[in-house]
């Protein structure tokens, strides 16, 4: 099968991680996986993104079947369950608007605190990055962002070992925003159309 640009899009993700570990403030540049999602959704009523962009599914694909880090087992219906997608959709997007608030915090004159936030429990220590050239409140957003990127792959992980290697597509918060977008609009274009297509009352 023919190879593609965006089949190697899971060498940025591993990438990005990397650099997030050298300085905080390369966190930033996950705003790209963040917002293309949705734009595409939103314009185009397609998960593309999910089904081909992704770059952290494709580094899960990788690690779980071709180098067999996977027990390849379907997962658990309650991960596939609505109930359980958009209750941890609201539980993550609460952690994220917490994100933003700290950050606004800091914008406002509270002090930076340099910690990354692993499964919004254990925080890090993270005293070997240099953010004095930065506001402070760009760097207290780059360490909540990558403590939301850095947690997201964790449980990525954990699920792509116990279960099949893409499991965490299963209920990715983003795979579930970018699936109600694409089924609102949908379903307004499919309307549109209706009312298009009817026939003029005769007189």
């Amino acid at each position: 099968m023919k190879k593609h640009w965006y089949d190697y899009l899971w060498i940025f993700s591993s990438i990005y991680l990397i650099l997030g570990l050298f300085n905080i403030l390369f966190a930033w540049l996950g705003l790209i996986c963040f917002l293309v999602p949705l734009m595409i959704s939103v314009v185009k009523g397609s998960k593309a993104y999910c089904n081909r962009f992704c770059g952290r599914g494709q580094l899960f694909e990788l690690l779980g079947g071709k180098l067999g880090l996977s027990r390849k087992k379907t997962p658990p219906k309650f991960l596939r369950s609505k109930w359980f997608r958009y209750g941890f959709l609201t539980f993550f997007m609460t952690m994220f608007l917490l994100m933003l608030y700290n950050t606004y915090l800091v914008f406002a004159g509270a002090s930076l605190r340099e910690a990354v936030t692993l499964l919004w429990m254990f925080k890090l220590p993270w005293q070997w990055t240099n953010t004095a050239f930065v506001s402070p409140w760009v760097a207290q957003f780059a360490f909540g962002f990558y403590s939301v990127m850095l947690t997201s792959t964790v449980l990525g992980l954990v699920t792509m070992i116990a279960f099949k290697p893409r499991s965490w597509c299963v209920y990715c918060p983003m795979g579930t925003m970018t699936q109600g977008i694409c089924t609102l609009k949908n379903r307004e274009e499919a309307k549109t159309w209706k009312k298009g297509h009817k026939k003029s009352p005769s007189c």
